[in-house]
């Protein structure tokens, strides 16, 4: 086995100021050579990722992995759809979600365990206007809050 990495490589801030994720799940993804190299170099973005289930598998898309400089005629698309690798029930549990209750499967973020590549997906459903303007008005109450403690406790 190779030598173990850990750590986040990148993430969708977007997703959770869009969406209210629901629930979790860790998958694996299957990926190219070229794919692993540029994912190493960091050169990743999932600001539109969403996966999709279609036939019994579960695909991920809008998941840019930049072409590696070095790959030649081996590179891989950046786009591309990628299997997504879950547990049948996983899978099955997420379809009748998203067909029964309108939801969406959101990437939120890529990062190595033990060496591999994982993704970790959301199932969510869509904020309203009114839903981001109370999450705004609730940072900024918090961020209130804390200047308020920080200060008191200086004094």
């Amino acid at each position: 086995m190779g030598t173990k990495i850990s750590g986040a490589i990148a993430t969708n801030r977007h997703a959770r100021r869009d969406f209210h994720i629901l629930e979790t799940v860790e998958a694996g993804i299957v990926l190219s050579g070229t794919e692993v190299k540029s994912i190493r170099a960091g050169r990743v973005n999932l600001a539109n990722a969403f996966a999709r289930v279609e036939g019994g598998e579960i695909f991920l898309y809008q998941c840019h992995i930049a072409p590696y400089e070095a790959g030649g005629v081996f590179n891989h698309e950046a786009e591309r759809p990628r299997k997504l690798l879950m547990h049948r029930a996983q899978i099955d549990s997420l379809r009748t979600e998203v067909e029964a209750k309108g939801r969406a499967i959101v990437a939120l973020e890529m990062h190595w365990k033990e060496g591999r590549v994982k993704i970790v997906v959301g199932l969510a459903s869509g904020k309203t206007h009114e839903d981001r303007r109370d999450d705004i008005k609730r940072a900024a109450a918090n961020r209130e809050i804390d200047r308020a403690i920080k200060n008191r406790l200086r004094r």
